[in-house]
This record gives C-alpha cells, structure tokens and sequence, in this order.
C-alpha cells in the first residue's frame, strides 16, 4: 500500500505570524488543525517537517537533532522572507524543546511549550513511542508480523546514536531555559505517558520572562493537540497570543 506522504503548510491570513512545530517521530499533521484555527482568527502559521520525520521510521535513524533546529531555523527565515516580521513559536514535544531554544536564540514575541520534555529520564517511553509508530506505518504498507518484528528490531539497535543525541539536545535546553525573557505559555497534559511532566513545572519556574502562564489539561495525553481538550487549548492559545505585544 502506497502511504501519502505529509507536507509541510502555510496558512498566511494577518501580519502576526506562528510558527507551529511538530513532536518527535510526528509531522505537520500534529498541528494542522491549530494552524487553521489560529488562520480563521487572523494568524499567519507555517509548520515544517524535520529531516526524516513524516516518512517511514528508517529514515529518523540517520537524522540528527542539529539537522532539525537547522531545520527550524529555516522554517523562521521562510516566514520572514515572506515578509513576516512579527513571529512566535509554538511547539508540541520535541517542537517545544526547539521552540524554546529558538526563543533564547532569536528575537521572538511569544513562546508556547506542549507537552516537552526537560528531563531526558524517559529513553524507554521514547524508544517504546519510536517502536509503537515503526510498527503501525508497517502494517499500513501491509508487511507480514514476521517482517515487522525483525525490521524492528534492526531499526531499534541503530537507532541509539540518534536517541544518544536527541538526550543531549534536551539536556542543553534544560540548562538554558533560564536565557529566556520571551512571554512564555506553558501547558501540560496530565494524562501524558510519553514524558516527565514535572517538565512543565520546570520551564515555567526557570523561564526568566516577566509574562508566563502555565495550564494542566486533566484529560488530554501526550499529541495534546488532537486529544479530547484541543478546541479549549485552541482558545488558550488564542489568548495568550491575543495577549502579546505585536507593536
């Protein structure tokens, strides 16, 4: 079975832009729908796709985080090329943790973390969301079991290097939340399997920004974003980036 493969969007609608990114393992898809809402309220959004994400999970095993936030970056300079110059940045997971360092790297008006990681004590659940994927995206091109569990594997064993980094990436965001002075809106789902959700508490009490709000959603898990709380979230988004200073 052929699977579509994503594709990265532009919703362009008012002069404020939001630059929205995906999970780790994830894809623009993650985002769609608040990228459409925020368009029906005046919001300009862009959301990439990092280098081997949206596309069958080998393709992650030779990617490397510097790949990805070479990747933002891009995704930051696409939005002022089109003329954007009023930007904040939203991320879910991974695209928190890079929307983090983006916000102590680059002038930005607002920062919006969901669900990310500060703590890289979670290999196992990461390695189990990586496999739980793998699997799926296998069954969708209609492999046998007996294929699956043995391309798994190989896929598990080299995929330690990249996860060996992605721990490093976290651990340097961790160390430096304390950089940024950008408004900051932290939310964390309370159903979360996927990481330490102490992660929240942390970014919200080190982030050095005079404007910061911190939100738990009792029901939602992890891809917060399409969970049961996500037309409340779109609202909570909406404010607090109603509530910035666009001048």
């Amino acid at each position: 079975m052929k699977i579509k493969q994503p594709k990265p969007f532009t919703f362009e609608e008012g002069e404020r832009a939001v630059l929205l990114l995906h999970g780790f393992t994830g894809h623009s898809a993650d985002v769609r729908m608040l990228g459409r809402f925020l368009q029906k309220h005046g919001y300009t959004s862009h959301a990439p796709i990092y280098r081997g994400h949206g596309q069958e999970l080998e393709a992650l095993i030779d990617a490397r985080p510097e790949q990805w936030w070479e990747d933002v970056r891009e995704a930051l300079n696409h939005l002022k090329e089109l003329g954007y110059e009023k930007i904040a940045v939203a991320g879910l997971s991974l695209g928190g943790v890079l929307g983090l360092k983006l916000a102590y790297s680059e002038p930005l008006k607002g920062v919006i973390t969901m669900c990310s990681p500060m703590f890289f004590d979670n290999e196992k659940q990461l390695t189990q969301g990586f496999e739980f994927k793998a699997r799926q995206y296998k069954q969708l091109e209609g492999k046998d079991q007996e294929t699956i569990d043995q391309e798994v594997e190989d896929m598990l064993e080299k995929s330690e290097p990249m996860f060996q980094e992605l721990g490093k990436l976290i651990e340097s965001v961790h160390d430096d939340v304390d950089q940024i002075y950008t408004p900051t809106f932290v939310v964390q789902a309370e159903q979360d399997d996927m990481i330490n959700t102490e992660s929240a508490n942390y970014i919200y009490e080190q982030v050095e920004a005079d404007q910061k709000d911190i939100k738990w959603y009792k029901n939602s898990g992890h891809v917060i974003t399409m969970d049961k709380e996500k037309e409340q979230l779109y609202e909570d988004v909406l404010a607090f980036l109603e509530s910035l200073d666009w001048s």
